[in-house]
């Protein structure tokens, strides 16, 4: 739709010229907490904030609105905004025309989705999302910020393409303190994706099935290279119980604790013929392995990481490190030596040099440049296609990457599973502060694990009074696929018949109940919406 999968703007760019932010499926003070800081400093200084997010979470006391809609309606709240922008005549017409294409398809695809039918399907009062729009509309520079309360759904696409027709048909698009802004979800994760993680991509977004850059690759490399797409890593655990992935290796990541319907997941290492992990910790998918490898920190090798903003800073290595880890590049280069695929030892900056020779939009980056008192620190946002480009802060300024903007044509579809009577109330899960993922490092710190050590549930203050559980109480919640013991927190920060769980803690795993249903086109599972049923422990 836009041509890229990151940051439209820059973080200081959205939180210091924004007329008004609009935030949707996100809990930056406890999952980006410097972000977070930001934004409520933006609305001290005058900045409207909306938020869009089925809690009560910080920044929602701070917000002039917040619409807290039915969680997986994501795609259906947006839609009802273009609808009302389009009938009230609020949107830029003159972007619209020279900039975009598609317009006919998206007001016919939301021609149905009025504020009264929105009201319906999200739960939320038809006047705020009136009061949502028009504050946004009459905005000279309004961002959109979201997390992964909009992508990890069964239609976590369709959520963020419906949120940038928002952006754009308001011609909020490659302006100061406007865009379309991801806050990525895990350390580095954007770097990852730019690097090629994704089975479609080569580095830089070059898609495998392109075979000019396939022969690029193929020529620097000199091996022939695959033209079809991979496996997503969620595809991967099917796979492996129907036999057609026989070994894995798995560096970085612990999927028994983060992955959904943990049975699945551990039912699938355990149909592995041979299982490396390469980690820091044993790790509960660690204890699976054949062979377990240590690893290197971040503070113990050198390299680059890439923030959510698009911005490549340099990490420089602070300490040695325990005797026997070895550096990821290291342990890589010698398996493929020895099974056959000659590989010369690189330092991380060839490496990076080499990123730059075949990656368009690094082509201006190096370790030199980026250790240069020029930069002082600040690292480059990519594009940054040449050693004399300063680096873009803000995206599709006079043009989008691939020319004309293309609207999306979204249509709600609930999510994959439901309340039902077995299982009648919602669970929706997320992050606290002072843990991060699976507590591989934050568990191991004493002082974090004062304020928070163990797993809890939220649940609304009806549901518990009809449930007979108070505050404190233990409860089982259980889902189709399977049941833990967690501690219950009884409030209102949940609507009714909705649940909240944190996925950090081993003691009450969320995971081991949500639901592994997969976007169609991300492959992103649904841990945002499972049904569950809560009980009482006696």
């Amino acid at each position: 739709m836009l041509g890229s999968g990151a940051m439209t703007n820059s973080i200081e760019d959205v939180t210091r010229k924004a007329d008004v932010i609009m935030l949707v499926g996100s809990n930056p003070e406890e999952a980006h907490p410097v972000i977070g800081m930001q934004i409520r400093a933006a609305v001290e200084r005058g900045c409207r904030l909306i938020v869009v997010d089925p809690r009560d979470i910080g920044l929602a006391a701070q917000a002039d609105i917040h619409l807290k809609l039915r969680p997986g309606t994501n795609v259906a709240f947006a839609n009802g905004v273009v609808n009302y922008l389009i009938q009230n005549d609020l949107y830029d017409e003159d972007f619209v025309r020279e900039r975009t294409e598609g317009f006919e398809i998206l007001a016919a695809t939301v021609r149905d989705c009025t504020p009264a039918w929105v009201e319906e399907v999200c739960g939320i009062d038809r006047r705020d999302l009136v009061q949502a729009a028009r504050m946004y509309a009459a905005a000279d520079a309004a961002a959109i910020m979201y997390c992964l309360g909009v992508t990890e759904h069964s239609t976590g696409t369709d959520g963020v393409m419906a949120l940038s027709n928002i952006a754009m048909i308001t011609g909020n698009l490659g302006k100061p303190g406007g865009g379309v802004n991801p806050l990525r979800g895990q350390n580095n994760v954007q770097g990852a994706c730019d690097m090629g993680a994704g089975p479609d991509d080569l580095p830089g977004y070059q898609k495998v099935a392109d075979p000019e850059v396939a022969r690029r690759f193929e020529k620097a490399w000199g091996v022939p290279l695959p033209r079809t797409r991979g496996l997503k890593a969620t595809e991967c655990f099917p796979a492996m119980i129907e036999g057609g992935i026989k070994g894995l290796f798995l560096f970085g990541e612990d999927p028994v604790r983060t992955d959904p319907d943990t049975a699945h997941v551990i039912r699938a290492l355990e149909a592995l013929e041979f299982l490396v992990v390469d980690d820091l910790f044993l790790t509960e998918t660690a204890k699976y392995a054949d062979v377990v490898l240590p690893g290197r920190s971040y503070a113990e090798k050198e390299g680059t990481f890439t923030n959510t903003e698009r911005r490549v800073q340099r990490v420089r290595k602070a300490v040695a490190g325990p005797t026997g880890a070895r550096l990821d590049t290291e342990i890589f280069t010698e398996v493929m030596n020895r099974m056959g695929y000659a590989q010369p030892s690189l330092s991380a900056a060839e490496i990076m040099d080499e990123v730059a020779s075949l990656t368009p939009s690094y082509g201006g980056m190096s370790h030199e440049r980026l250790d240069g008192s020029a930069l002082a620190g600040r690292g480059l946002q990519w594009p940054c296609p040449s050693e004399a480009h300063p680096g873009t802060p803000i995206l599709h300024m006079g043009e989008f990457a691939l020319g004309l903007g293309a609207f999306s044509t979204p249509e709600y579809r609930p999510s994959a599973e439901l309340p039902d009577a077995e299982y009648p109330l919602m669970l929706t899960t997320g992050r606290v502060l002072y843990q991060y993922n699976a507590c591989a490092m934050t568990g191991r710190t004493d002082g974090v694990n004062e304020i928070v050590d163990h797993s809890f549930i939220e649940i609304n203050e009806r549901d518990a009074a009809a449930l007979g559980v108070s505050d404190g109480d233990r409860v089982r919640v259980s889902s189709r696929r399977g049941a833990i013991q967690s501690t219950a927190r009884v409030s209102g920060k949940t609507n009714p018949g909705q649940t909240w769980m944190p996925f950090h803690f081993q003691d009450g795993n969320s995971n081991w109940l949500t639901n592994a249903a997969l976007d169609r086109v991300s492959k992103a599972p649904e841990y945002k919406v499972c049904a569950v049923r809560v009980e009482k422990i006696d």
